[in-house]
């Protein structure tokens, strides 16, 4: 199944993915990587993954604190945010996959 990010997901990661790079060359890709690795493990097994709210469901990231936080669409799986586990981790409660 495919994966679409939310707009403000996607700006999250390309956020995070630029701060991480402020704090060693190459981290900003390892993190990106474990994104992509998480990714791959929900497309996999989707549903393995806890609710958290309502139909979102959480998948965390190995090695970084953050997690993906997303929706069982019919046609595709909808990233509403990549959350950092203790900075303002409910920021994303507002927002909802377009229909």
């Amino acid at each position: 199944m495919r994966v679409v990010f939310d707009p403000l997901a996607r700006a999250e990661l390309d956020d995070a993915v630029a701060w991480y790079d402020t704090q060693r060359q190459g981290l900003g890709a390892e993190f990106r990587l474990a994104v992509r690795d998480a990714v791959n493990r929900l497309q996999r097994r989707p549903l393995a993954c806890p609710l958290v709210k309502a139909d979102v469901r959480r998948m965390l990231l190995s090695r970084f604190p953050y997690k993906l936080l997303f929706s069982i669409e019919t046609e595709y799986l909808y990233v509403l945010a990549l959350a950092h586990h203790h900075r303002a981790p409910d920021h994303w409660i507002h927002r909802r996959p377009p229909k």
